[in-house]
């Protein structure tokens, strides 16, 4: 039904013209300058009930004064191609919007509940908070939650935009409208509906496609004036030459179609195709600002690097002891301890497959360490007022030089060797700096860290300039220093502590925003992936949206150029229609895929990571 309301105006129209040529009877052009031009000048009328002078009444004005002086063709020609132009634009611009419609599409209806142990396959609007849902392979994940058993790899595409599966066990989060490849999950709801990160997606890119950028904007003011503009000219021009012909072709070819059109189309494909890749934007303000960026300030932990401490080197300082021994002793004395590097320690130990067994006895030392009876020794992990014995310092201070953080492994009182962990840097960090250098972006880090550690980190990735031991308030002061120097700047964080320097920012970005509902509201920019390479792309992303807003307005400006052609009015229209087409085509290039080239070196980058965490 839809489809006919949109053609079928068209269709009768272009037949009556046929038959108009075959038969030579001048009435059936003008029926279809009545039919095609009718809805047209309902479309004028309204909008001047609401003192808007739209292009529909420059063609209505236009096609009646061709019946006035007898040219029907012109005037069948002009509604005609005007009414085939609108339908083809609205089926185009359909296209444009599909990414939100495939975001919409991807909301599962239905979920399978355990109740009474009893599997249920119910509406998911009936399901509550704190529902077990089973999820098997092959099937969408209903509801966003918590996987409580089960083991899969989940196809989260249309949230974070990635191709390959992720890994999903016990107590890792899991979004509704994505799907299980493999496995079988019993997943705690969480969200359920419209609380469901899909859901705020999809609210989010609906606001944004309808949100305006400051072009945009000017445009559509600038449209209010031309409008009356071009009929005063129109009427001036056929006073002074007598020539009716002319002004009303002046009509025609005056509408700014391509002109207004050409600000909306793009930022609807720009953040559609955003969307799909699992970059959430705004709005288009915030498209427009973005493509300015260059400068952007990152923290350090979470997002260059894991956030999740490892081990990396273990030192011999005695012949008695080889490496895995050292490893193992300080390993067993860490079980005792909470400190988040000890789960480092013993996770190494346990990759080495060593045997971790658990101490009876030991003695946290704040600020130092720990103490452990281990076989009847005492074992230490720690500083080296831990020892009785002094150990020469040399290598303890080229592992620290190197940002990593070392501790003496100590057995009665002696130092027999040397565990260190740091927090590695993420393989994608690399590709995400270069690729912002690349594009003539300055990279800062931001970090509470120290200050040596930071530095190591930022030469090892080639980033411009380092702020290391900061309170959250202390970024602030830099991201408006930045802007005092002139640049625009776009800020990395976590949505919360961040939230000063994030606000100050041109451009706020979210990282990893999939399992954050709040940084999806709050952040101009969500990278939904925790994949810190979406940035560049976000960024050039912009740039190409903003690329296509000005060569679409330079497109619609040249069209007056035909006027000095002496085209017929026909021609005119044709010429208009075309080039409303032709800013709508090139604003649908947007929608290409350009990740695709990049799926493999993102898996082999996914892969690096999990063994640079497995290792």
């Amino acid at each position: 039904m839809t489809r006919w309301k949109n053609w079928g105006v068209v269709i009768v129209s272009g037949l009556l013209i046929i038959a108009s040529w075959t038969t030579g009877w001048d009435t059936l052009m003008i029926a279809a300058a009545a039919v095609a031009g009718y809805q047209i000048a309902i479309s004028a009328i309204q909008a001047l009930r609401v003192k808007i002078v739209s292009i529909d009444l420059l063609v209505t004005v236009a096609a009646i004064g061709a019946l006035f002086i007898n040219n029907y063709w012109e005037s069948a020609a002009v509604t005609f191609l005007f009414a085939f132009g609108g339908a083809l634009e609205r089926a185009t611009l359909n296209k444009t919007r599909k990414a939100l419609s495939d975001l919409v599409d991807a909301a599962p209806e239905t979920a399978t509940v355990l109740r009474d142990g009893e599997a249920e396959t119910v509406e998911v609007w009936e399901l509550v908070p704190g529902d077990i849902v089973l999820i098997k392979n092959g099937e969408q994940v209903p509801v966003d939650g918590t996987v409580v058993t089960g083991h899969g790899g989940v196809d989260e595409a249309t949230i974070t935009g990635e191709s390959v599966p992720a890994e999903k066990a016990e107590g890792e989060e899991v979004f509704a409208g994505t799907w299980l490849r493999s496995g079988l999950l019993r997943v705690k709801a969480v969200g359920i509906g419209s609380d469901t990160a899909l859901a705020k997606i999809i609210h989010r890119v609906e606001d944004a496609q309808d949100d305006k950028a400051k072009t945009q904007t000017f445009m559509e003011k600038f449209s209010r004036y031309y409008t009356p503009g071009v009929m005063l000219t129109a009427l001036v021009i056929g006073l002074i030459t007598s020539n009716v012909e002319l002004a009303l072709t002046l009509l025609v070819i005056g509408c700014p179609g391509a002109m207004v059109i050409s600000i909306p189309v793009s930022i609807v494909a720009g953040i559609g195709r955003a969307a799909r890749d699992g970059v959430l934007i705004k709005g288009g303000e915030y498209l427009e600002t973005s493509a300015r960026v260059n400068a952007v300030v990152v923290d350090k932990t979470g997002t260059l690097t894991y956030g999740r401490p490892v081990l990396t080197d273990v030192v011999v300082l005695d012949d008695a002891y080889s490496e895995d021994q050292v490893l193992t002793l300080a390993a067993r004395a860490e079980t005792a301890s909470e400190h988040p590097l000890a789960e480092a320690i013993i996770r190494g130990a346990e990759q080495r497959k060593l045997t971790v067994e658990m101490v009876d006895k030991a003695e946290p030392v704040t600020g130092k360490g720990i103490r452990a009876n281990i076989d009847g020794r005492t074992i230490a992990v720690g500083t080296a007022d831990l020892l009785d014995q002094s150990p020469d310092n040399t290598r303890t201070l080229e592992l620290n030089a190197a940002g990593k953080t070392a501790m003496y492994v100590g057995v009665d009182g002696r130092a027999v060797g040397i565990v260190a962990v740091a927090d590695t840097i993420r393989d994608t960090a690399y590709q995400a700096i270069k690729a912002l250098h690349d594009n003539g972006v300055k990279v800062i880090m931001a970090t509470g860290d120290a200050k040596r550690v930071a530095e190591n980190i930022a030469a090892e990735l080639g980033i411009d300039e380092v702020h290391a031991e900061l309170m959250p308030e202390d970024k602030l002061v830099i991201v408006k220093e930045l802007q005092s120097q002139g640049y625009t700047v776009g800020m990395v964080g976590d949505g919360v502590n961040d939230t000063p320097a994030l606000a100050q920012a041109d451009i706020g970005i979210a990282m990893g925003a999939a399992g954050s509902p709040a940084a999806i509201e709050t952040a101009d920019i969500a990278l939904m992936a925790d994949r810190l390479p979406r940035l560049p792309y976000a960024l050039n992303l912009a740039k190409r949206t903003v690329k296509t807003m000005r060569l679409n307005i330079a497109i619609a400006l040249l069209l007056f150029g035909v006027l000095f052609g002496g085209v017929t009015m026909a021609i005119g229209m044709l010429v208009h229609e075309a080039s409303v087409l032709l800013v709508i085509a090139i604003a649908m290039l947007l929608l290409r895929p350009t990740l695709k080239d990049e799926q493999e070196t993102q898996a082999m980058s996914q892969k690096r990571e999990a063994e640079a965490l497995a290792s």
